[in-house]
């Protein structure tokens, strides 16, 4: 035997060396949890010591935090959490896919939190660990997604298998992930409501991703077409305010949506039964207001000026949020992306509102 090993816990906000053995009874217990509001990490040391020498050491970090459901609502730390999220494409004019310097994935989570949002689903990409470390450190949930196969085959469901258990076993240890996401609206797996081939890859990556990793929630496939989801998400770009707040509105209607179609013509379910999943609308809006600088500029619906761009943003949020019975919403986008031009941000990172007036749609 080489020696001991020892584990230290120091936290990071306070610099307070904690004992492990005062929680067991629960004493400072809620002072140690992570949370966007209490971004709390902890300094971990594990020492291998042989009397007094210390033999090897590796350091790091780690949030104590828990996710789970229960009665139709999300739960961080085993309470309800009502999640104001925002699609995060992250892209930039100057670089792409890959930020333009270190720096700017640090701003990206302190803008996303200045707008009033609580978490962000990066969309299509495995994002910089750099930005989950800010997300981690400065209190930012994050969905984790990858980028879909282009088409359903034998080499697809390999490939993305492949890469996606690479990208959960890397990113698994950053307290802001609550939520994993292999597919996204059908796509690589576009007949998955009358294929069994394909509804058989959707459970089984699934279930792939909860062996990997079962402290964390598993969407099946986001926006329709659920085989084993722990929510139910659904994706709504209908862009009247007074359809939203009827749709999702009432228990009925919303026990309706989810045994039928969506409005997008998909089902919400290929096989996932009901048992009261939290539901939440994990992609809506999409307005463009492009201001003329793009041409071909394109979004779920359009408008032409700040003042119809705030009614109709603030309208579409305030009808979503008021929903007693969704779980949380993801709005459509944070930046301007390509020729889509429906962010809250032009792609230069420019808000198309002021900050303030953007943070208190959110908020409302």
């Amino acid at each position: 035997m080489l020696g001991d090993a020892r584990f230290n816990l120091l936290d990071r906000t306070s610099h307070l060396r904690l004992s492990l053995g005062r929680q067991r009874n629960g004493q400072q217990y809620e002072e140690l949890l992570w949370s966007p509001e209490h971004p709390r990490l902890l300094d971990a040391t594990i020492t291998l010591e042989r009397s007094d020498t210390i033999l090897d050491a590796v350091s790091s970090y780690l949030g104590l935090r828990s996710v789970g459901t229960a009665n139709r609502r999300f739960l961080l730390n085993d309470r309800p959490f009502y999640m104001r999220s925002v699609l995060s494409q992250n892209y930039w004019p100057e670089s792409h896919l890959a930020a333009p310097d270190e720096s700017a994935l640090r701003r990206e989570v302190e803008l996303i939190k200045a707008l009033g949002f609580n978490a962000a689903r990066v969309h299509q990409k495995a994002e910089d660990p750099r930005f989950l470390y800010w997300a981690d450190r400065l209190g930012l949930l994050i969905w984790a997604e990858t980028a879909s196969a282009y088409e359903f085959n034998a080499r697809a469901v390999g490939a993305l298998t492949t890469e996606w258990m690479e990208l959960v076993g890397r990113d698994r240890s950053h307290p802001s992930i609550v939520a994993w996401v292999p597919l996204n609206e059908s796509w690589g797996v576009q007949h998955i409501s009358h294929d069994p081939q394909q509804r058989a890859f959707s459970r089984a990556i699934s279930d792939l991703t909860r062996a990997l990793d079962s402290t964390r929630l598993v969407i099946s496939n986001d926006g329709w077409e659920h085989t084993a989801s722990d929510l139910w998400t659904i994706h709504d770009y209908d862009a009247d305010a007074g359809a939203l707040a009827e749709r999702y509105g009432s228990a009925e209607a919303l026990a309706d949506l989810i045994a039928g179609f969506g409005t997008a013509g998909r089902r919400i379910s290929a096989g996932q039964q009901d048992a009261d999943q939290p539901i939440m609308l994990t992609e809506f809006g999409g307005a463009s207001y492009a201001d003329g600088q793009i041409e071909g500029s394109w979004g779920y619906s359009s408008v032409h000026d700040p003042v119809a761009f705030e009614a109709q943003v603030r309208a579409q949020v305030r009808a979503v949020s008021s929903s007693p019975l969704l779980a949380g919403f993801c709005y459509t986008q944070l930046t301007d992306t390509g020729q889509e031009t429906n962010g809250l941000l032009y792609a230069d990172r420019t808000p198309k509102l002021p900050i303030e007036e953007l943070r208190s749609i959110i908020l409302d």
